[in-house]
């Protein structure tokens, strides 16, 4: 029994993802019991900044916030890809807005903008991005995670064991 069972947790996928940003919370995650799955803009196998494969199960128009408990959101260039699919900004949206565990890490921060759901939370981000988020209405920190109600935030791959331990904790209720 991990902490994660019968929880069901998309993560984000487009060309030119950054690996360790998508694999470690897709793997992590599935190690503590969550269903996980691979959504993006289409159904089909996507690569990340190095060439590496990732498939994603669904697609945008077939992904439905009701059957989710939380999203991840990975960095690399794939954020830019993915903010230009107005459906999953809106999966994104209804997401925050139902009070479903939204985490973004590195440029995820982007699709938390175009879905405007940081105004006047505390996030962080890669440090490039800190402007986009606050025009966007947040108040931006330089630290590993940030947890402000539902919407989890961290910079970088090296913030990944904070990031999933914030994430793993908002989902199991503590």
């Amino acid at each position: 029994m991990g902490k994660l069972d019968g929880k069901k947790v998309a993560v984000l996928v487009a060309d030119l993802y950054q690996e360790l940003e998508f694999w470690y919370p897709y793997l992590r995650l599935l190690e503590e019991g969550a269903q996980v799955v691979a959504v993006g803009p289409e159904r089909k196998v996507y690569k990340s900044k190095f060439g590496y494969p990732a498939r994603a199960a669904l697609s945008a128009e077939e992904a439905d916030p009701e059957k989710f408990d939380a999203v991840v959101i990975p960095g690399g260039y794939a954020p830019d890809h993915l903010r230009r699919k107005r459906e999953l900004v809106e999966f994104v949206r209804k997401m925050a807005e139902g009070g479903k565990v939204v985490a973004a890490i590195c440029h995820g921060g982007w699709m938390l903008c175009s879905a405007r759901v940081v105004e006047g939370k505390r996030v962080t981000s890669f440090y490039a991005i800190r402007d986009d988020l606050e025009n966007a209405g947040a108040t931006w920190v330089d630290e590993p995670v940030v947890v402000d109600g539902n919407i989890i935030t961290s910079r970088v791959p090296d913030d990944l064991p904070a990031f999933l331990q914030a994430i793993i904790s908002a989902l199991s209720g503590g």
